[in-house]
């Protein structure tokens, strides 16, 4: 996919997979910081003795919200930047599925298939995705979602 697109070519790439991440490593030092950022310091997550022990997933596993949070991280380096954006907006999740549990130092990717776009108002583009994160060496994803962003754009850049 290239790198840069317009305004004008983004319509005609729905139902299209317009970007794959590179695989990004979820480790033990990265699962604890964010049970730091979010105060969950459960024992699955935090704690590989007992983990190992007491859970069904041979160790710990990174939270949920960790890995629906590094999509903001695989958009980034997936998508194609829009040439006439001034500014992109998290608008929110119509659905997030959990999948499959992503065990300490597995690798995920992104996976971002262009659903709708959507002109809204003079200098907005409603996009929505359906995005997947991929665990390296596993057939479930470790999560799905539709995702809804706005990209933001002038006004007299607006295809007509």
């Amino acid at each position: 996919m290239a790198r840069e697109i317009s305004l004008v070519e983004v319509e005609s790439l729905v139902g299209q997979e317009i970007g794959l991440s590179k695989w990004i490593t979820v480790d033990q030092t990265m699962i604890d910081a964010f049970a730091a950022a979010t105060d969950d310091h459960q024992f699955i997550h935090v704690n590989p003795e007992r983990a190992l022990a007491e859970s069904p997933f041979g160790g710990t596993i990174a939270h949920g919200f960790l890995s629906l949070s590094l999509l903001s991280a695989m958009n980034y380096d997936a998508l194609p930047k829009i040439r006439e954006q001034t500014m992109g907006i998290n608008y929110g999740f119509d659905r997030v599925r959990f999948m499959s549990p992503v065990k300490s130092g597995k690798r995920i990717r992104g996976h971002f298939v262009l659903a709708d776009a959507r002109f809204r108002g003079a200098g907005m583009l409603m996009t929505t995705y359906e995005v997947s994160v991929e665990i390296e060496g596993e057939r479930k994803p470790a999560l799905t979602a539709t995702w809804i962003t706005i990209v933001q754009f002038d006004p007299k850049d607006r295809p007509l």
